[in-house]
């Protein structure tokens, strides 16, 4: 019987922050070179992104006497610490996840008694007992859920969770399954001289998305079914995209090379993953970058409209890593 998905909901921190407005405040910071400064708005108005959201309220502020989270000086020294930083996560995740959750719920016709299982995924911080079971908890989810947690794999990671949804949901008839991924990114911007550090202060938000996923007898109208799933690993390029513990929270390795690798794989990969009789209706290219999503574009011959959606995602929200697939 088919895995479908049976609805998706998003939630979002309450600090939106207008490209404009956080380049304002990264050209502030007295501790950036002054090199890095003065390229800082052709960086931001290059993401073809309008907006972000942030759980740091500090983003959107004039005056350092008014921040929370960071010192109260322009230097933003001394930086928060990992541990600063994992606190803030803790403290954030639990009523992001939970209100993406209960949007999910209410539009299913699934009801909280009926889920039985709970993946949760992030890399963006880490505590124990995790949201997965804060969800079980406060959601009122039956206390024989099974919960499966899925870290520190990036945007990639939602993949992987949709895969062990649908496993779950062809080994069990009435499983229904709750996924919740959730990342809060601009915890752990940076303030170096680097200018990979300044692109990936540019692009990174905070988000939260749910689905539920369930095995049904047939497919509803409009609805999407689970049919197969794709991967494929370039060796060569292990080091371009990297995610490391540091004092001053988790930091991002991203090199420019990465939408060339993508491009470079994704005909072949395609191929493998779409039958050559298949007529694809529609495209969901993971926004990580407008790079990415127009070397996918190029490489495949798609159409403008075939990318519309997924660039809206990264205007409105930028790259939000799991959650923004």
């Amino acid at each position: 019987m088919p895995t479908v998905l049976d609805t998706i909901a998003t939630a979002t921190p309450p600090t939106r922050e207008p490209q404009p407005q956080a380049a304002a405040f990264m050209q502030r910071i007295t501790s950036l070179p002054e090199r890095l400064r003065a390229r800082i708005p052709a960086i931001y108005r290059g993401t073809a992104i309008d907006q972000r959201h942030s759980v740091i309220a500090d983003f959107a502020k004039d005056d350092p006497d008014d921040f929370t989270f960071f010192p109260p000086t322009w230097s933003l020294e001394p930086a928060p610490s990992t541990a600063d930083r994992n606190a803030k996560y803790r403290e954030a995740i639990l009523p992001l996840t939970q209100r993406a959750a209960r949007k999910a719920l209410a539009q299913s016709d699934t009801d909280a008694s009926d889920i039985t299982h709970v993946i949760g995924v992030s890399c963006t911080g880490f505590f124990a007992p995790g949201f997965d079971i804060h969800l079980v908890k406060e959601l009122g989810l039956p206390p024989t859920t099974q919960r499966t947690f899925i870290g520190f794999m990036g945007c990639y990671a939602a993949f992987n969770a949709l895969r062990v949804a649908h496993s779950f949901c062809q080994s069990q008839p009435d499983a229904r399954v709750l996924i919740v991924c959730a990342e809060l990114c601009t915890l752990h911007f940076q303030v170096n001289d680097a200018l990979e550090t300044a692109v990936v202060n540019a692009l990174f938000a905070d988000g939260c998305a749910a689905a539920i996923v369930s095995q049904r007898d047939t497919v509803p109208a409009g609805a999407l079914e689970y049919v197969d799933s794709r991967t494929t690993m370039d060796d060569n390029s292990m080091d371009h995209m990297t995610w490391d513990i540091g004092d001053t929270g988790f930091q991002m390795g991203l090199s420019s090379r990465v939408p060339r690798v993508i491009a470079d794989h994704l005909p072949a990969y395609i191929d493998t993953l779409v039958p050559e009789e298949a007529t694809v209706d529609f495209w969901a290219i993971h926004p990580g970058g407008r790079a990415i999503v127009d070397k996918a574009q190029e490489v495949l011959g798609l159409a403008d409209a075939d990318v519309r959606d997924s660039l809206e995602v990264l205007r409105n929200y930028g790259n939000m890593s799991s959650p923004t697939i």
